[in-house]
């Protein structure tokens, strides 16, 4: 019996030690349709496959806005977020008046892409045209409701006055959309996202895609160069009369400052060790290039255990 107690005893402590060893972190991501949770759930995969005690999950939110107030709880958190989003959190600003978040970035991700989404029969193929309409700019704790916003004050529109406003996601947007309970929406993301492809391939439907690259001057006038004039190609949806002239932004990969840069530094690593993994869950991972990070290149600071992988690499931030 005093051996068996002694074995338990060890045991326990044992597990007590793996416990302590574990670290269980969150991935802040968006919904479903889009990009980010995809790509969130294999990064999930990774880190919890290649880095030894961590335990990762892909979380389901409302997007941006949403993830870095999740920064911001001081939980185990990392998040994908649009870079104009964090810079109002890194600021205190718009959505985050309540207070700054202590957001640093771990690495530069991909473009996302505006999309102005409606389909032929609601008498819609410039800005312009949306005033009247009845048109979803994205669910709350989106950053597609904050460049929403934006890009329409930049087409010389009023978002409250100028059009009948809902507030969905995008999958809930496509619905919406087929049923014919709204003319367009804005959603922004990476290419090609689901639902829009969805949508696009929807018998009988005819996709439009609206240009709006002429907001991005007094946009960045107004918000900081923040965001540039791009291109959705013809090629990305079924049904696209020719390439949509259009604005993007960066994504970003963030944590809280006080994550230890141990944690940082391993992250980061894993995602570029892995980055064949991650494209094969989403091909807009071939755009985690070590040549986007660069000094400038994000509005929030770097973290320090993200600096330090990327000076192994012979790149030097500030």
């Amino acid at each position: 019996m005093k051996s068996f107690r002694i074995l338990a005893a060890g045991l326990l402590a044992g597990l007590v030690s793996l416990a302590a060893g574990a670290q269980n972190i969150s991935i802040a991501t968006g919904g479903t349709g889009g990009v980010y949770y995809p790509l969130g759930g294999g990064m999930a995969a990774v880190l919890s496959k290649h880095v030894p005690g961590m335990q990762a999950t892909a979380e389901v939110t409302g997007g941006s806005v949403d993830n870095l107030k999740l920064i911001g709880s001081g939980k185990p958190y990392i998040a994908l977020s649009m870079a104009d989003a964090a810079l109002d959190a890194h600021r205190g600003e718009d959505k985050f008046k309540a207070g700054k978040v202590g957001v640093k970035t771990l690495m530069v991700l991909y473009p996302n892409r505006m999309h102005v989404v409606t389909v032929e029969g609601r008498g819609i193929t410039k800005m312009a045209d949306l005033k009247g309409k009845r048109v979803s700019t994205g669910s709350p704790g989106s950053a597609t409701e904050v460049m929403a916003f934006r890009v329409i004050e930049a087409a010389g529109l009023d978002k409250d006055k100028d059009m009948k406003r809902e507030r969905l996601g995008v999958s809930e947007s496509v619905n919406a959309v087929k049923d014919g309970k709204i003319d367009a929406f804005f959603w922004v993301g990476g290419l090609p996202t689901a639902a829009v492809t969805d949508l696009a391939n929807t018998p009988g439907t005819k996709i439009v895609m609206v240009d709006h690259a002429e907001t991005v001057a007094p946009m960045n006038r107004k918000y900081g160069n923040l965001y540039v004039e791009d291109a959705i190609p013809a090629a990305t949806y079924k049904g696209m009369a020719a390439d949509n002239k259009q604005a993007t932004v960066m994504n970003i990969l963030v944590a809280h400052e006080s994550m230890d840069d141990k944690t940082a530094y391993a992250i980061v690593k894993t995602i570029f060790d892995k980055r064949d993994d991650l494209i094969a869950v989403h091909k807009e991972a071939a755009n985690f290039k070590l040549e986007n990070q660069k000094s400038g290149a994000t509005p929030i600071p770097w973290h320090p255990g993200a600096v330090r992988y990327f000076a192994e690499k012979g790149i030097k931030l500030n």
